[in-house]
């Protein structure tokens, strides 16, 4: 075992914002250049838990510090944290190479606004940097093709445990 495959994972939260029709908010990384892989730069909104934060507090702001949504309803809860590791280059990286990955709670939410208060550009009223260029609805299906390999088995276990309440 390498040093690396010692080191924790970062307790993180992940949103599936649905709409009405049962599509999820699906965000453009701001940090990724367009072109070559950028169809694999797409991603549900997520971050870290704050150190005392409960999970579900944790999801709602990040929610709102990634997309500037604060009308949501919480639809559940996945059952189990989905955790994935960082490729080990990227990881060393990543967090100040305190983490090898991360271990995720995520919760489906619908969204109840409109969809004027989405801005990714300007989340959290302009308080926080963008995590995205842009942002879309799209089926739950295709999620797991739109992100970047070492996430798509997260985002198939998310897709299979929210499934059966998608509208």
């Amino acid at each position: 075992m390498s040093d690396y495959d010692a080191l924790p994972y970062r307790p993180c939260v992940g949103v599936m914002l649905l709409d009405a029709e049962g599509r999820a908010f699906i965000g453009r990384r701001a940090d990724q250049a367009a072109g070559g892989e950028s169809a694999l730069t797409w991603q549900m909104p997520q971050g870290g838990i704050d150190r005392g934060e409960d999970p579900y507090p944790a999801a709602r702001r990040e929610l709102y510090e990634e997309t500037n949504v604060t009308s949501a309803a919480l639809i559940a809860e996945a059952p189990d944290w989905i955790r994935y590791d960082l490729p080990e280059e990227l990881g060393r990286k990543a967090w100040k190479g305190r983490y090898r990955g991360q271990t995720q709670k995520w919760f489906a939410l619908r969204f109840t606004g409109e969809e004027r208060e989405i801005d990714v550009l300007k989340p959290a009223g302009g308080a926080h940097k963008a995590e995205f260029s842009e942002w879309r609805w799209a089926p739950i299906e295709t999620l797991p093709d739109l992100v970047v390999p070492f996430k798509r088995d997260v985002y198939r276990a998310v897709v299979d445990a929210f499934r059966p309440l998608i509208k």
